[in-house]
């Protein structure tokens, strides 16, 4: 039977989300990767801080809104054109201008399914358990904790990192050790 490898977790909570992303851009600087913050709101300089890549929406929005505007048309081109062909008030029938009210929306439609299963897929949601999860604590994540977690690699010492978030202005500063998902 193969033991099992526990991965740990050096946990810090911050007063303020400020001190929270001064703390980590100056962990990414020195050199700690894998790291998340955990807030109960969207952080402002909190993705450059952890050194994440230009965010994908923009393009999952894009790909949303031309899959739904292609969708349309062609719904509407076969639908009036080949399946129920019908001539109302003498338009033509493939009448661009009337298409669309359907186009937009469906566009709209499209784009709104795209960014919610997107942000989904890319923030890897609903996660239902990590280990940081069971510390006591980090409760306050979600009221009013500014957490920073860091993921501890073979090899470095989690004193050593504790005692860099405690300089760095954390207010707790735990380990947490647990199975992840």
């Amino acid at each position: 039977m193969e033991a099992k490898v526990l991965d740990s977790w050096v946990l810090g909570e911050f007063e303020t989300p400020e001190a929270l992303v001064a703390a980590t851009n100056e962990m990414r600087l020195k050199g700690f990767q894998g790291m998340d913050t955990y807030s109960p709101y969207p952080l402002h300089g909190g993705s450059e801080a952890l050194g994440l890549p230009p965010s994908k929406v923009p393009f999952i929005a894009l790909g949303g809104t031309l899959t739904g505007c292609i969708t349309a048309l062609t719904m509407q081109t076969y639908m009036n054109s080949v399946d129920y062909p019908l001539n109302v008030g003498g338009r033509p029938i493939l009448s661009l201008p009337s298409w669309v009210p359907v186009t937009f929306e469906l566009s709209v439609l499209f784009t709104a399914f795209g960014i919610f299963f997107g942000l989904m897929a890319l923030s890897r949601l609903p996660q239902l358990y990590h280990p940081v999860f069971e510390h006591d604590a980090f409760r306050s994540a979600s009221t009013h904790g500014f957490w920073l977690s860091i993921p501890k690699r073979a090899g470095v010492n989690a004193e050593d990192v504790m005692q860099q978030l405690q300089s760095l202005g954390a207010t707790q500063v735990t380990v947490v050790t647990g199975e992840k998902e």
